[in-house]
């Protein structure tokens, strides 16, 4: 058969797979996305779900399900232990973290590797980096690469923020050092917005 004969989308019986099952630690949209793409590929998908989420389309489409807990995220998708377990226990060489959740978790990727799972995401010391964003943009800006110019500088207390900003000019965006997703994120526009935008972020 030649690659034009196959069915669009899929990768042919002989191609090397680097995994048979893979656990997609997460749910909705992404976990979606990472089972389709983990079956273009031939590879075994395995869902996990909390007590909220028992018939989400993410369950429904993988080849397998494992319920993780009850429907608080810290009890379900945000507990590494669940996860590792569930990964274990349905034979799993590989964990997907998607994004959000668990996947910038520098412990947790070091848990699966503690476990024997493959950790589809970044190597732990990337994760440790770029967990906290003033630490982050340091260690970038020790590489040579360009970043926007800024403040960071968690010494300073908010009247020294304040009063730096005038360096920088605005308009400009107060960004927590840690979380992600754009969380807490806050635009000021003159001194009297970054002045609201410090406690708010």
């Amino acid at each position: 058969m030649s690659p034009l004969d196959r069915p669009s989308g899929t990768v042919p019986r002989t191609a090397r797979r680097p995994f048979d099952r893979v656990l997609v630690a997460n749910r909705g949209e992404i976990a979606v996305r990472v089972i389709r793409t983990l079956r273009r590929l031939g590879i075994r998908s395995i869902a996990v779900y909390s007590d909220a989420d028992a018939g989400a389309p993410h369950v429904r489409l993988a080849d397998e399900a494992v319920r993780i807990g009850p429907a608080p995220a810290g009890e379900s998708y945000l507990d590494p232990e669940r996860i590792i377990a569930a990964a274990l226990e349905s034979g799993a060489e590989a964990v997907h973290p998607g994004y959000g959740f668990l996947s910038e978790h520098a412990g947790f990727a070091e848990a699966c590797r503690d476990a024997g799972l493959v950790f589809v995401g970044p190597g732990t010391e990337a994760l440790e980096v770029m967990g906290d964003k003033i630490r982050a943009k340091r260690h970038v800006e020790a590489s040579g690469v360009p970043t926007v110019p800024g403040i960071a500088d968690p010494a300073l207390d908010d009247a020294a923020l304040l009063a730096a900003s005038a360096s920088v000019g605005f308009p400009l965006l107060v960004k927590p050092s840690a979380g992600g997703g754009g969380k807490g994120m806050q635009v000021a526009r003159d001194a009297a917005g970054l002045a609201a935008a410090l406690p708010a972020a």
